[in-house]
């Protein structure tokens, strides 16, 4: 296993350890019976709590990734394995809710039509929350709405039920491991762990906004601990930064700096074995929040800060945020566990029709709402985390749709001028919606209790300031503080972004990507501001009209299999071809099979072994670690001889028949002995692994 020095940052801490005022039940009819404020200091008391953990990687080779938006940008290979780590409540009234954190570009409805059936009785869209982490590494295709499976080919079912199969896997384990923990709530800051990549938008806010967040980042990071007997068993993490340290040059699946972060708190608490389906020790998740103008390329470069190698930068600005988390683990005990006390609602709203009262439009007059429509500068890209594809369109204006739009979009349509001006309209989705579903409309709007937490879930990239307004208008409908109500941006669905009605005038990327134009964040307000006064009063709320299920469309039938792969003339699929090393990294390449014969899903591609005696091999690593790195490719291109660590840009997919995979290991601090690496793969006709002869590390 490689080494993972140390790296630290400005942290302070706070610990919370009584819930906020005036919550009750989601059933109105169910007691509540603690009360606001209450608290027990017992772990039996404070209610039950299960993880689970598993793994949802889905095609590492020729599938496009989902983030960045690039037609090169085809898997390659695998970085880091992605995972859903799954955390279920249960309180003394008997009302449940679960949190699944996953590894994924982003949530769709299509994951969550799936998965919700597959769990058990008591689990609905109401109290269960789908959150993605963001990563813009990872393998797209899993959507029914047709634009974001633009570079994979079309609907990828591989990916799609490798995601599915293992939320629903992650979710049961957390449902069979309930049993009574005690839950602490602690806040802190991190800073030098992200930067404001729209500070020109952020800038027209108004100066009180400002003052709160004064060197234009979100550094609040909040931990909820979970103890057993006094032993740590679980954290959930809230931190606001995007999942882009690895760029769009990168091939290989990676989980990027959050999943490295969940990674690296794992190993250092318990030592996680990720192909040891039991109940791990200690699980750690660390989940998005209001992180849509928050870069982790602190140079506002692409790969560029706090060092100029995106590998490195992942593990730094993960090691950042773990190493704060777990400094307010420390500091939780300080504060009494508090008495577990659930709720929760959700409802569906038309985004593109939304009618937002005056005291919300910051105005004084109503607004409406319009249909979804990209603006130019959401084709630009957010630069300082990478340009996409498309030619032509320039981060700050567009000159040309700018013209069209004022001159004849909006003076025909007042409904649009008011709700989307001045936005120079590229896409207009509302109505590419009524020929093919495009992107989602009908979005769900969620609010989470946990304790003294709540959990705002939008379906949105949030910026920092549209986040504080709507954890201030949270919080003084249920009287918390501002510190204990989060957004939890990237859960159940995705519908772009939002800014606050001052940042959407500049038109940087974020406010082109907020579709349903200016008065988007009044709408949210107003709909969180009601699921809220329903929370604190005891009644429900109504549930709207979901998004339809559109898995039986046509467009949604599955993308062309890739071509078949066969070993060349006199070799044998796992046949070693080169062995190379350089330092402590070593790498070795093998005569390949296609990946997605069999995603191994739970299991592994390579192996790293130690010999600890005579003929008994040990695993030691496996392609879920940091340490190790799996590239794929067709054909054979450069040198017979490997170079560790190089990524392999030149080998790109191509109508080659043959396939090759190189290993890398980077043995960092592993002690002297004999190691040899391995490669697992499966034809049609079975599985088969290629070993390299054992060679020593001193």
């Amino acid at each position: 296993m490689a080494s993972e020095a140390a790296d630290s940052s400005a942290v302070g801490a706070s610990a919370a350890g009584s819930p906020g005022a005036g919550s009750s039940a989601a059933d109105p009819s169910a007691a509540d019976s603690s009360g606001p404020g209450g608290s027990s200091g017992t772990a039996a008391a404070a209610g039950l709590v299960g993880r689970g953990i598993a793994d949802i990687t889905g095609e590492i080779a020729e599938c496009g990734m989902l983030g960045y938006g690039m037609a090169y940008q085809q898997s390659a290979g695998l970085h880091t394995r992605l995972r859903a780590r799954a955390f279920a409540f249960a309180d003394s009234a008997g009302r449940r809710l679960m949190v699944v954190v996953c590894d994924l570009p982003l949530m769709f409805g299509s994951i969550v039509q799936a998965v919700l059936p597959r769990l058990p009785d008591g689990y609905t869209d109401s109290n269960v929350m789908l959150t993605a982490t963001h990563t813009h590494c990872g393998p797209g295709g899993y959507a029914h709405h047709a634009l974001y499976n633009g570079n994979t080919g079309g609907f990828r079912p591989q990916t799609f039920g490798a995601i599915v199969d293992g939320i629903v896997e992650a979710a049961l384990a957390a449902h069979a491991d309930l049993a009574p923990a005690a839950l602490r709530l602690a806040h802190g800051t991190l800073e030098n762990a992200s930067a404001n990549r729209s500070r020109r938008a952020f800038e027209r806010n108004p100066a009180d906004e400002r003052a709160h967040f004064p060197l234009a980042v979100d550094p609040q990071t909040t931990v909820l601990t979970v103890e057993r007997d006094g032993r740590l068993v679980g954290a959930l993490n809230w931190f606001a930064v995007h999942n882009t340290s690895m760029t769009n040059q990168n091939r290989l699946v990676s989980a990027d700096n959050k999943g490295y972060a969940g990674y690296h708190w794992e190993r250092v608490v318990s030592d996680v074995d990720y192909l040891d389906r039991a109940p791990a020790d200690f699980i750690a998740a660390f989940a998005q929040t209001n992180a849509g103008d928050m870069s982790p390329n602190l140079d506002l470069e692409a790969g560029h800060g706090p060092t100029d190698d995106m590998f490195e930068n992942t593990r730094i600005i993960g090691t950042r945020q773990s190493e704060a988390a777990a400094a307010l683990a420390e500091k939780a005990p300080l504060a009494d566990p508090f008495d577990l006390v659930l709720d929760h609602r959700i409802t569906y709203v038309d985004m593109a029709d939304v009618r937002v009262r005056p005291e919300f439009t910051g105005d004084g007059r109503p607004h409406r709402t319009s249909g979804p429509a990209g603006g130019a500068t959401s084709f630009a890209g957010a630069l300082p985390d990478g340009p996409t594809h498309f030619k032509g369109f320039d981060a700050e204006q567009n000159r040309i749709l700018g013209a069209l739009s004022q001159r004849v979009v909006y003076p025909l349509s007042a409904r649009a001028r008011d709700a989307q001006a001045p936005k120079p309209i590229a896409l207009p989705g509302g109505l590419v919606n009524k020929l093919i579903p495009l992107v989602q409309q009908r979005l769900p709007v969620q609010l989470l209790r946990i304790g003294p937490l709540y959990l705002i879930g939008l379906p949105f990239e949030v910026t920092i300031t549209a986040g504080l307004r709507l954890r201030r208008t949270v919080a003084a409908v249920v009287g918390a503080d501002v510190s204990d109500v989060l957004v939890a941006g990237y859960s159940n669905a995705y519908g772009h972004y939002t800014t606050t009605p001052e940042e959407y005038d500049a038109q940087m990327y974020e406010g082109g990507s907020t579709l349903f134009g200016r008065w988007q964040l009044p709408a949210l307000q107003q709909i969180a501001s009601e699921l809220a006064t329903a929370m604190r009063d005891g009644v429900g709320v109504g549930s709207g009209t979901p998004e339809p299920d559109l898995s039986g469309r046509r467009h949604n039938r599955g993308a062309k299999p890739p071509a078949e792969v066969v070993p060349p003339r006199g070799k044998s699929f796992g046949d070693q071809l080169s062995f190379a090393r350089n330092g402590r990294v070593v790498a070795a390449e093998f005569v390949a099979a296609h990946p997605s014969i069999d995603l191994r899903r739970g299991s592994t591609y390579l192996t790293v072994e130690r010999e600890t005696e005579p003929g008994k091999w040990v695993r030691v690593a496996d392609d879920g670690d940091w340490s190790t790195r799996l590239h794929w490719a067709r054909d054979r291109a450069g040198d017979e001889q490997v170079r560790p660590r190089v990524p392999l840009r030149s080998r790109t997919a191509g109508p080659g028949r043959h396939a090759t995979v190189r290993i890398e290991w980077d043995a960092g601090e592993a002690p002297p002995g004999r190691y040899r690496l391995s490669y697992h793969g499966n034809t049609p006709r079975g599985s088969f692994t290629g070993t390299t002869a054992p060679f020593e590390i001193g």
